[in-house]
C-alpha cells in the first residue's frame, strides 16, 4: 500500500528504537515518579505531539533543509539544546526551593516541585520538536520502508510516521504507569524525589550540552 513494505520489520525496528532511554524517557519518568502517572502521560502526549511536528515536516521536506544546510542546523541545534539546558536548570532550582521548605514539613518541599499538567505538556513538546536529531532521524530511518516507485510517497512517509508515532505512545503511556506505579509501591519519599529530580536535572544539562556539541550528518 503506497510503496510501503516490510512493515512488521517497521513495527519491530521502531519499538526497539523507542525503548532505548533519552530526554524523552527521563522526563516521563520524573514526572511520573513525583507527580503520578497523569503528569507523566502529559509529557508523552507533549512528546507525541512534537514527533507529530517532525513527521509532517519531514513528508513535506522541511526536515531535509536541517541536513543540507548548515546554519538551520545550527539555529535549531542551539535553540533546542537551550530549551533543554533551561529545562534542567528549572528542575534544579524547584529543587533546591524544595529543600529550603523541607525543614518545615516533607509534604509542602514535595508540593513546591509540582506543575501543571499544561506545563509538563510543552515542556514534552518543546524538548522533541526542538531537537533536530529527531528530524535527522525520520529523514535517515522512514524512507527505508518506502518504495523507490511509491505513487505518494509523502503519504507513504505520513502512515509509517504515524504508526511509529502510535507505538511510541503506548510505550511512553506504558513507563508511565510502570513509574508511577513502582514509585508508590517502593513509597518513594518527598526527599528522594527531590533527589530525583536533581539527578535529572543535572542529566537534562549534560544532554543539552552534548546536543550543542553535535555535528551536522
Amino acid at each position: 500500500m503506497y510503496g510501503i513494505h516490510d512493515l512488521t520489520l517497521f513495527i519491530i525496528s521502531g519499538l526497539l528504537l523507542n525503548i532505548m532511554p533519552g530526554p524523552d524517557s527521563l522526563l516521563i519518568m520524573t514526572r511520573s515518579a513525583t507527580q503520578g502517572w497523569r503528569a507523566g502521560s502529559a509529557a508523552a502526549l507533549g512528546i507525541g505531539a512534537g514527533t507529530m511536528v517532525h513527521i509532517f515536516a519531514a513528508a513535506l521536506g522541511l526536515s531535509a533543509l536541517l541536513s543540507t544546510s548548515a546554519a538551520a542546523f545550527t539555529v535549531v541545534k542551539w535553540v533546542g539544546a537551550a530549551y533543554i539546558v533551561y529545562v534542567g536548570i528549572g528542575m534544579l532550582r524547584a529543587k533546591l526551593r524544595g529543600e529550603a521548605d523541607a525543614g518545615a514539613d516533607d509534604a509542602t518541599a514535595a508540593a513546591t516541585t509540582r506543575l501543571p499538567y499544561r506545563k509538563i505538556f510543552f515542556q514534552g513538546f518543546l524538548t522533541n520538536v526542538l531537537n533536530p536529531k529527531v528530524a535527522l532521524f525520520f529523514l535517515a530511518f522512514v524512507p527505508q520502508f518506502i518504495a523507490a516507485d511509491s505513487t505518494s510517497k509523502p503519504l507513504a512517509f505520513i502512515i509509517l510516521g504515524c504508526i511509529f508515532n502510535f507505538n511510541g505512545m503506548l510505550w511512553c503511556n506504558g513507563l508511565a504507569v510502570f513509574t508511577a506505579f513502582a514509585s508508590a509501591r517502593l513509597k518513594v519519599k518527598p526527599l528522594v524525589a527531590l533527589w530525583l529530580n536533581r539527578v535529572t536535572g543535572g542529566l537534562f544539562l549534560a544532554l543539552g550540552l552534548r546536543l550543542a556539541l553535535a555535528e551536522q550528518q
